[in-house]
């Protein structure tokens, strides 16, 4: 990721040396067996800056932020400067260019200075007194993460975060006293400076102990990571704890890039730092504390037990298509040992009529056809798609078999890939394999099957999918078909909107469905921290539980189902009442409130809602809702950025769905197709068969696989 932090190489590799202005730390005995840390007790959360990912380094809203949101143990992080009288701020760097505005506020020259022997250029701290940097403002310091907290902050001191955020624990790290003592500016005179590289210094941790209590290294120096995968752990953690060292990891953020062992998820990615069964690091360093609260607070020590009648229902998509080739075999097994409730088929018809499970029509889409001969010449269908394709009814079942699969990159764009090892693994499965598997796995309690095109099909192709479907059904025992759904398949946005990477609002349709004693399940729930809102921190998880507790949603369609299975295990299956108000970071953003508003407005209005009923969680002790497993309150963060930074573009409302956007037309009887010297049955007219356009100029097409079963059927089928 693209940052304008400048660290010198040399820097990067010393020995944080922390110390402790005051922590007020409740030590939080361990959940169900002993934790694996120096002393016993809880790793400890350090929010690097505050919330750094999302408000700018060292802010006053990352503080309280951090200090909302996460443990109530936790320890902000300041990385001290000293200005040119003296004075120490937080700022994440020597040279100030790279986190404020300080170029554009004040009209002077950029000076150059040795640091650790190598030459850089900037604006330093040492150059100027607190009062000159009285009007530079704070700034998002990685390009990768949203501006649009920029230039509302000002520099703050050590001091004046502790006065007034009052946190439990207050950490200020002194990353370069040599180059301050070298301009005659000093944070501790007797502190020792080693001037040794962590290869170094990790041989000899006695030395270490000799002045210091503990040990912050980065993360791989515990895991190693070689083309991201993970390599086997070191033993840096456990001969710390042997001399009496503490030892902490630092270099944890949701948005950046981490190793594909972990599907992108970071709550397991902190899991094995903190519960692998052989160590556990004291504490961790964290851009989205948030996030190693949960892990500590509720993942860790923990069964995975997904069964029962819990919220959320997990579906898959294709398979755990996040991991592997989507509608392989080795996607649906995946899925079923990460824990999915259902697994789901996207029925596709072959030449000669067998139905098969694939995510397209198109086979581009999901496998290497265009490097095999079936892919010279691919045909353009306007019925089905805009771009040429090599459509699956275009080649015998024989030949698909012979395909290899591809993982799906959805967000290639990013340079986020999946799981490259295996891009290629698995191979497809027909139908009735799919259904045999299904059969096959105990833990399951249904299968999804989802049909589309079966019109074009029918009429263009000769293919009843339908019937294909019913009969495989059949053959498989599945003989007792529900006729109409118990079941609605909504897509996040129409719960949750959002603008330009935020929330908006949440809306009421679950509520409305629910109370026709419908069920209602959302996709698609991705892990790429790309494709979730800034309201959930980049978190899959944050996300999951604020649909699932704050939206009442009763199913998530996931292309990970681990992570959703996962977030389901650690809730219990009896209803407890919550009120909503607990949720600290709720609180917090009623404070920013747009001019003209009342923080209280907030409260007025979810207290018209009143206690909702959600699951109580595995984690808590008690009935109070932990704020770092609280819902997201839906455009919280809104009010903030009317406040005082830039709004995102507004996006035109999208067309309202009318009747005709919804309905089908019924299937005409799928025609033969076979060679022969007479031509073909001409297709209907357009006016008797053809869907109508829609009246709000969307494009017509299946709203969602749930609804479709009260048209055709079996369009989307749970079998149970």
């Amino acid at each position: 990721m693209a940052s304008r932090r400048h660290y010198p190489a040399m820097c990067r590799l010393r020995v944080a040396i922390v110390l402790l202005l005051v922590q007020f730390v409740a030590l939080v005995s361990a959940q169900g067996s002993k934790w694996q840390t120096l002393d016993g007790s809880a790793p400890l959360v350090v929010a690097q800056g505050g919330f750094s990912g999302l408000f700018p380094d060292s802010s006053i809203s990352a503080y309280d932020f951090a200090n909302a949101t996460s443990l109530s143990n936790v320890i902000l992080w300041c990385d001290v400067q000293l200005t040119k009288e003296g004075a120490g701020i937080c700022f994440p760097s020597l040279i100030l260019d790279n986190g404020s505005d300080i170029s554009s506020v004040l009209n002077v020259k950029q000076n150059t200075y040795v640091v650790n022997g190598v030459p850089l250029q900037g604006h330093f701290s040492i150059d100027f007194t607190l009062n000159d940097l009285a009007n530079v403002t704070l700034t998002q310091g990685i390009y990768s993460r949203n501006p649009y907290f920029d230039n509302m902050f000002p520099i703050m001191t050590p001091e004046d975060v502790f006065s007034q955020v009052k946190p439990p624990g207050f950490w200020l790290n002194i990353q370069h006293d040599v180059f301050f003592s070298q301009h005659n500016l000093s944070h501790n005179d007797t502190e020792p400076s080693t001037n040794q590289t962590y290869g170094s210094l990790l041989k000899n941790l006695t030395f270490i102990k000799t002045f210091a209590s503990g040990i912050l290294v980065p993360k791989t120096y515990i895991w190693p990571v070689e083309s991201l995968y993970l390599q086997p752990h070191t033993s840096v953690v456990s001969d710390a704890h042997k001399i009496g060292l503490e030892a902490f990891a630092s270099d944890f953020a949701n948005d950046f890039v981490i190793a594909y062992n972990y599907s992108y998820n970071p709550i397991a990615e902190y899991l094995s730092f903190i519960d692998n069964g052989n160590f556990s690091v004291d504490g961790v360093l964290s851009a989205f504390p948030v996030t190693p609260s949960e892990a500590i607070g509720c993942f860790a020590h923990i069964g995975r037990d997904a069964s029962g009648q819990a919220t959320p229902l997990v579906i898959s998509h294709n398979g755990a298509s996040g991991d592997y080739p989507g509608c392989t075999d080795i996607a649906y097994t995946s899925a079923i040992s990460d824990g999915a409730d259902v697994i789901d088929c996207n029925v596709q018809m072959s030449k000669d009529g067998i139905p098969f499970c694939l995510s397209s029509i198109n086979l581009i889409d999901s496998t290497m056809v265009a490097q095999t001969v079936y892919g010279i010449h691919p045909t353009t269908i306007p019925e089905l798609q805009k771009n040429a394709g090599i459509f699956t009814f275009s080649l015998t079942w024989s030949e698909i078999q012979g395909l290899t699969p591809a993982i799906s990159n959805p967000e290639s764009s990013y340079l986020l890939y999946r799981n490259p090892k295996f891009k290629n693994a698995g191979k497809l499965l027909s139908l009735s394999e799919f259904l045999s598997l299904a059969q096959n796995a105990t833990t399951l309690s249904g299968v999804l099957i989802i049909i589309e095109n079966a019109f074009y099909l029918a009429e263009h192709q000769g293919l009843g999918v339908t019937d294909a479907v019913l009969d495989a059904l059949d053959k498989a025992g599945y003989n007792n078909i529900k006729s109409f759904s118990d079941a609605v398949l909504l897509t996040k946005k129409s719960v949750i909107p959002d603008d330009s990477g935020f929330t908006t609002n949440q809306t009421d349709i679950v509520s409305k469905l629910q109370s026709f004693k419908l069920q209602v399940y959302v996709k698609l729930f991705q892990n790429e921290f790309v494709s979730i809102d800034n309201d959930f921190f980049s978190d899959p998880t944050v996300e999951i539980n604020s649909f699932v507790m704050g939206a009442s949603i009763n199913g998530v369609v996931t292309d990970f189902p681990q992570t959703a299975a996962s977030y389901k295990s650690v809730r219990k299956e009896n209803v407890k009442n919550y009120p909503l108000l607990q949720c600290n970071h709720v609180k917090w953003a009623a404070q920013f409130m747009s001019p003209g508003r009342e923080a209280h407005d907030m409260y007025k209005a979810w207290e018209k809602v009143g206690n909702i009923s959600l699951l109580e969680n595995r984690c808590l002790k008690s009935k109070v809702q932990p704020s770092y497993m609280s819902p997201v309150l839906p455009g919280s963060l809104l009010p903030l950025l009317a406040s005082g930074g830039t709004m995102p573009p507004v996006e035109a409302p999208a067309p309202v769905l009318t009747v005709s956007d919804v309905s089908e037309p019924p299937l005409s009887p799928a025609i033969p197709i076979f060679p022969a010297p007479a031509p073909a049955p001409a297709p209907p007219s357009p006016s008797a068969s053809s869907p109508k356009t829609p009246t709000n100029g969307q494009s017509q097409t299946t709203v969602c696989a749930f609804v479709s079963w009260l048209s055709t059927a079996t369009a989307a089928l749970l079998l149970f």
